[in-house]
């Protein structure tokens, strides 16, 4: 099978870090693209993008690039669109490494966003372009300054639809307060009755849009 590239199709280049700009234009040069269209992939076909934007695709032969382009060769691959994935946590790492009760008690915030920049590298390389993370589990609104930092090319990563504190009801969440010695800080915001709009105004001030 020929390895698959991802490529998203609008919005903000999210695979450059600084200091490098994005070039006005590039030439992406597989072996073969599909569309998300077709039922198969097409061989011979390229990619033109233009600022921030693909702006056509199909075969080399029909396609010119504009003086100055930058022309990107990927061999042996297949390019497709930008991925899509509907439920992530970057501020969490697998339960078997740490269990969560340790990650959102004992891990400082710093370190948390440090494993969620890597956490967001590696999702984009693997071909994610979009994301939706759903809480950051007890980092407050660090989902919401990590995709500031991605937006302005400061770490390389997907783009990110921001939720910051998950709304739960109160009882219903963890660390369990019968597991500690001590009320434990929660992974998400425990809120009942009319405090839920009190919430939800709150975290929208912290930067969230719901779309």
């Amino acid at each position: 099978m020929l390895p698959i590239v991802a490529l998203a199709r609008t919005g903000k280049p999210a695979f450059r870090a600084r200091p490098g700009a994005a070039p006005a234009a590039m030439l992406i040069v597989p072996d073969a693209v599909w569309d998300g269209v077709a039922d198969a992939a097409r061989p011979g076909w390229v990619v033109l993008v233009r600022g921030n934007r693909i702006d056509t695709l199909g075969p080399a032969a029909t396609i010119s690039a504009p003086a100055g382009a930058e022309q990107i060769e990927l061999p042996g691959a297949t390019l497709v669109p930008g991925l899509i994935e509907g439920h992530s946590h970057l501020f969490l790492h697998p339960y078997d490494v740490t269990p969560w009760d340790d990650q959102v008690l004992k891990e400082p915030f710093g370190y948390r966003t440090a494993e969620a920049v890597a956490h967001a590298r590696t999702t984009l390389l693997a071909g994610i372009t979009t994301t939706r993370d759903l809480g950051t589990e007890g980092a407050m609104d660090g989902d919401v300054q990590l995709k500031r930092a991605i937006e302005r090319g400061v770490v390389p990563g997907p783009r990110i639809l921001a939720v910051t504190r998950a709304i739960v009801a109160t009882g219903s969440y963890g660390p369990r307060r019968p597991g500690y010695a001590f009320d434990p800080p929660q992974g998400g915001d425990p809120v009942h009755d009319v405090h839920v709009l009190h919430d939800v105004r709150f975290v929208m001030k912290d930067g969230v849009r719901y779309r």
